[in-house]
């Protein structure tokens, strides 16, 4: 027996089930990064300069966001004492960024949350369905972004 098209009303209810996902993870971001006294931003920041490849410029731009915005979320996590900056010896240029010991801390406790999350909900789940959810997300997150592009040139 062949698959069968999903009905309107199955759609719409997988996209309701999508939107309260992302407003669940959303709002447990905002918890875990509260707790440490951080907002989401900061915590990406934190986050990217912990790789020790973090240059402002790239991550506003892979971020969407402006370059003042990230700029004040640096000097945020400086003012916090999480983050030290110095001037490339090589280029004065340039700003290094570092997480200071404070900030390495802070951002243990995050993984560390994050990991008991992992642990809690998604270690829980069946093998198959999780295999299942990969693909199925894959696919459908390839599938909207070849629809935003398409829109996006046929906007041009």
């Amino acid at each position: 027996m062949g698959s069968t098209l999903p009905a309107s009303e199955e759609i719409h209810e997988a996209i309701s089930c999508l939107r309260r996902l992302n407003e669940v993870f959303s709002r447990r971001r905002h918890q875990l990064a509260s707790a440490e006294g951080l907002t989401e931003q900061q915590w990406r920041v934190l986050e990217e300069i912990s790789t020790e490849h973090f240059m402002p410029s790239m991550f506003a731009r892979s971020r969407n966001r402006s370059a003042a915005a990230v700029s004040k979320t640096l000097r945020q996590l400086g003012d916090k004492g999480l983050v030290s900056t110095t001037v490339s010896k090589s280029d004065g240029r340039i700003r290094q960024y570092a997480l200071t010991p404070k900030g390495r801390r802070v951002l243990g406790n995050l993984r560390d949350q994050r990991e008991a999350a992992i642990q809690h909900v998604w270690q829980k789940l069946d093998g198959r369905d999780l295999k299942t959810f990969i693909r199925f997300a894959h696919d459908l997150t390839e599938r909207l972004d070849a629809y935003a592009l398409l829109v996006s040139e046929n906007e041009r």
